[in-house]
C-alpha cells in the first residue's frame, strides 16, 4: 500500500471510519426521526434537490408538502 493511502486509512480509522455520503446521512436522519421536514436535511448541509432525487430512487417517501419519511428496508 502506498504511503498516502496508508495515511488516509489511518486518518479514517482515527476519525471513526469513512464519512457517510449525503444520501446515507439523509436516510439515516429520516430513519432516526421517523418523519423529516425539508429544513431538517438542509440544516445538516444536504441540498433540497437531493430529497426529490431520493424519492425517485425509492429511498424516501414524500408524505406531504415538505414532509418525508424513510422507505421500508427490505430484509430488515
Amino acid at each position: 500500500m502506498r504511503k498516502p493511502d496508508r495515511e488516509r486509512a489511518e486518518r479514517n480509522r482515527l476519525a471513526g471510519g469513512p464519512k457517510l455520503s449525503l444520501r446515507q446521512r439523509s436516510v439515516t436522519l429520516a430513519q432516526e426521526r421517523g418523519v423529516v421536514r425539508t429544513h431538517d436535511p438542509t440544516n445538516i448541509g444536504i441540498p433540497r434537490c437531493y430529497l426529490s432525487r431520493m424519492c425517485n430512487e425509492g429511498l424516501l417517501i414524500k408524505v406531504g408538502y415538505g414532509v418525508y419519511r424513510a422507505a421500508e428496508q427490505e430484509g430488515v
